[in-house]
Formats: structure tokens, sequence, C-alpha cells
């Protein structure tokens, strides 16, 4: 097994997990978010991936850090072996998730295991059917207030968006009573900023139970037309949820951001700037990789930007190419990660995000980034100038 030097360990940890670590893995900072763009952080970590993968070969690339066992993956098909092989023997409840997730939904499926993760991924997968809620009526009412407002100050900006996301997101999870709980979401987002620094910050019992008590509020409506009219106990889901649908609206502004239409527009900008940009797996019982062994309890680590944007292997690394995603892909292109443990509201966020594009660019021209695309885009900063375009009824 490959075990890289301490000084390729060190420029891993400083240019790849650190800066992902600080751009925030649970919710975005925006300053960091300002200051990655600006030195393109994303592009230099796929150089050093490439780098590692060019030094120590395809097998897994173990990291030196004193009593822990990690290793790095720079193989595609390592990155296919190991989601499809999630819960056993690589289980998606890391150390690191687990510390950082319990701030604010303890019993989501993410952290689950043995039996009680096949029943909540039951229950997900039924819930989040998209033909379980009306999205396409919810986001055309919202994204009709939002092209208003654009339309009336000539931009789109991250703000405006936001506000009408999370309208929808409300709506579709909650049901229309829950539209303008902006404190639900916002008690959500201060429990994310805790889980940032996993163990490192107190659990706020307060807020959590606060959040939860809200949250709660409204499910019991169980509102017709809205993801918790489902059947089942879906108390403890449903801050994951609302956690998802925050990736997936900066998944669609920047989608927005480079001209993307439909389904395969969202799954571009989510392979171009992936939302997840780090997918860990632990090992339960020792693996061999390449003729060799990793001892159990390895925790893998896949850096997805370099899957996604590596120009030795994808010609279309730095482009917008919509294309890609009407026949076989690459094993390690996982926007939405892959195997057993692929996100189950994929198809539920897949619509949501391309019904908001489509709305918005029915009447909305904006002007789209160029190629090469940057490999860092701080969703916060952008300013989109619109052009109104088609005819809409007043």
């Amino acid at each position: 097994m490959a075990i890289s030097t301490r000084f390729d360990t060190a420029r891993v940890l400083a240019s790849v997990l650190l800066p992902t670590l600080a751009k925030g893995v649970i919710v975005r900072r925006p300053g960091v978010m300002a200051a990655a763009e600006k030195v393109q952080s994303d592009t230099r970590a796929i150089d050093t991936m490439r780098k590692l993968r060019d030094r120590y070969g395809p097998e897994p690339v173990r990291l030196r850090i004193t009593g822990r066992s990690v290793a790095v993956l720079v193989d595609p098909t390592d990155v296919g072996r190991l989601l499809e092989g999630s819960p056993e023997p690589f289980s998606l409840a890391t150390k690191e998730k687990k510390s950082a997730l319990k701030h604010f939904q303890p019993h989501g499926v993410l952290i689950s295991e043995g039996q009680e993760r096949e029943r909540l991924r039951e229950l997900n997968e039924r819930a989040l059917r998209p033909e379980n809620v009306p999205v396409d009526a919810i986001v055309r009412d919202e994204a009709d207030l939002l092209t208003r407002h654009v339309m009336s100050t000539g931009e789109l900006t991250w703000d405006s968006f936001s506000q009408a996301w999370w309208r929808i997101v409300r709506r579709v999870v909650l049901g229309d009573g829950a539209r303008s709980d902006d404190q639900l979401t916002d008690d959500l987002k201060a429990l994310r900023e805790n889980a940032n620094w996993a163990f490192l910050h107190p659990k706020q019992r307060g807020l959590r139970e606060r959040f939860q008590r809200r949250l709660d509020e409204h499910l019991a409506r169980r509102e017709e037309g809205s993801l918790a009219a489902q059947p089942g106990d879906l108390s403890g889901q449903v801050p994951h949820w609302l956690f998802a649908f925050d990736a997936a609206g900066i998944v669609t502004m920047r989608a927005l951001a480079i001209g993307a239409r439909g389904r395969n527009g969202i799954l571009e900008s989510a392979r171009l700037w992936p939302t997840t940009p780090v997918i860990l797996r632990e090992s339960t019982k020792p693996t061999r990789w390449h003729g060799k062994w990793l001892p159990a309890n390895t925790e893998f680590v896949v850096f997805t930007p370099f899957f996604h944007r590596d120009p030795d292997r994808l010609p279309y690394a730095d482009r917008y190419a919509p294309e890609i995603w009407d026949g076989p892909r690459d094993p390690a292109i996982v926007p939405f990660s892959g195997g057993p443990g692929v996100c189950p509201g994929r198809d539920l966020v897949l619509a949501t995000g391309s019904a908001m594009v489509d709305a918005l660019s029915e009447h909305l021209s904006f002007p789209k980034l160029s190629t090469p695309l940057p490999g860092t885009l701080n969703h916060f900063a952008l300013r989109m100038p619109a052009t109104p375009m088609g005819t809409r009824v007043s």
C-alpha cells in the first residue's frame, strides 16, 4: 500500500482537506468562500491530487497521520467500489460525520447503522419522491415573485434567490403554513454553523430543542401537498431534508450562472462545483486494494472535485457538458454520492432545481460564465444582470 511522505501528507492536508473544512462542510462560510474563490483553492487542490496520483500510482494513498489510518482514493474504479460497498464493509457513519450531524439531526439516516439504517432508508426513499409534492406549481408561484423582483432591480443576487428558494423549500417539505417561517430555517442554520466545528463546538441543546419544537408543530399539521403528509415518523429525518435543500439551492444558482437548463443542467452544476466535496467511508474490516491490505477502521477519503474535473481523464473537465448525463459515465462522477448510500432525495432535488431554472429562464436572460469555468465559484458573490425576455402576465 502506498504510504505518502510526511511532506506529501502535509501538502494534502494544507491544500485539499483543510481548505475544504474551512469553507464549511455543513454550511458554507461567506468570508472563506470569497477568499477561496480569489485564490481558486479547488484548482490548487485538484493539482495536488493529480501529483499524488502521478507519484504513487492508482492504489489508495495512506496519509501519515498519527493514531489514524486514513487513505485517499485516486482511482475512479476504486471510488465506484467504495460507494457500492456501503454500508458494509464501508460504513457511511464515520466518526467525523456523527460528531457533526448530531448537532442538528442525531436521528438522521446518514449516521444510522444496521437495521435502523435500513428502516430509515426505506422511509426516506418513500417520502422523497417528486410525485408526492406539486413541485412545479410551488416553484412557479415563488419564481414569479422572484422574477418581478429581479425585473425591478435589474439583477439576480444570491440574497434574493436564497429568500425565494427557502420559501419553496419550506412549502415543499412542510406545507404553505411554513412558507414565512424564516425563524425555523435561521435556527437550523445556526445549528449547522455549530456542526461545522463537529466535536470542537459544544452542543446547544436549548437551540436544538427550540428548532425541533417549531419543526414538530409544522409536522403535526401533516399538510396535504407537502412531504410532511407522508406516512411515518418524519421528525428525525426532516432536518436533513432541509439541510440537503440548502446545497440544492447553491447548485441551482450556479446552474443559472452557466446557462444550464433541465435536469442535466443541474447535474452539470453539481459536477462542476460539488456541494459534497469530500465523501467519507470507514471500513468495518480489513480490505484489499490493488493486491495490498488496509486495516479495519481505515477512513477513506474521496475528494470529489478532483474526480469531477480531472483534466487528465475528462476532456470536458472545465466546460459545461450536459451531454455526459445521457449515457455511461465515469464511475467517480458522483454529485449525489453513489451505491446504496446515494442521496434518496436525488430526484426531488433535480425536479425542484430544474423547475426553478426553467421558470426563471422563461422570462429572464443572464450572462453566462465563460469557458474554462473557474474551479471555485463563490455563490454568495454572484450578481447576475438580468434582461427581460419573452412575455409574462402581470
